[in-house]
């Protein structure tokens, strides 16, 4: 079966601005995003992607198109079931304010049991990547043969659900993956079980220093913002 390269959008305005975007329109990728969006097709240099596939939200767009540009035999295929969670009321807030809602502690805790106001379950949303994922694991090796490598470009809490469900880990504990803005992460699927082979890795290790303030336990919804 194929293996999937799954990478998460670039740094975006909402994710400098510290606010929660869900499907909120109009969130672009940051100056930084754009630089992050633009090494992507040199990351990727040596990848024979045969599909690439994103989710319909503007960041996600935005940070595949050097890609495309570069590789102008491939396009883009939009899927809504990776497309981030929809946060519902929680949409649009600043995540510090967030932090304060009874709720934020089943997202941390328990978050296959989190209804997100107005919005989406987060055990919904796991349910709709997996099943888009296992799809196109089968119209991919179709189309292109069982070694093939294919793209999603897609958002934190999808990328982390996905992880979480190729590990044979309930949801419950997703919340200690972390993919940072633009990371890469690599499943290669088999017959009998998906392999984890690579984990958010950005090639750049400056968010591992210290910073200022010392992190927080919990995970940041919807994913970290990445290296200041």
């Amino acid at each position: 079966m194929p293996t999937l390269i799954l990478v998460r959008h670039g740094r975006s305005t909402a994710n400098s601005e510290g606010l929660l975007a869900g499907w909120t329109p109009g969130v672009a990728l940051d100056e930084r995003g754009a630089t992050q969006a633009a090494a992507l097709p040199g990351r990727l240099a040596e990848l024979p992607i045969s599909e690439i596939v994103t989710s319909p939200l503007q960041r996600c767009q935005e940070t595949i198109r050097p890609l495309l540009d570069a590789r102008p035999g491939l396009t883009a295929h939009t899927d809504d079931r990776i497309g981030e969670c929809h946060y519902g009321d929680w949409s649009g807030r600043k995540l510090a304010e967030l932090m304060d809602e009874p709720m934020m502690q089943v997202v941390q805790a328990h978050p296959s049991a989190a209804q997100f106001p107005g919005g989406e379950s987060m055990r919904a949303m796991a349910t709709r990547a997996a099943e888009a994922v296992r799809e196109w694991n089968a119209r991919v090796e179709r189309d292109h043969g069982a070694d093939a490598v294919y793209l999603m470009c897609s958002h934190g809490d999808i990328i982390k659900s996905l992880v979480a469900d190729s590990l044979g880990l309930h949801l419950d504990l997703f919340q200690r993956v972390s993919v940072e803005p633009c990371s890469i992460t690599a499943i290669r699927y088999t017959r009998l079980r998906p392999f984890l082979v690579r984990l958010g890795d950005t090639g750049d290790f400056a968010s591992l220093a210290p910073r200022e303030e010392p992190p927080s336990g919990d995970a940041p919804v919807g994913g970290d913002a990445g290296a200041p």
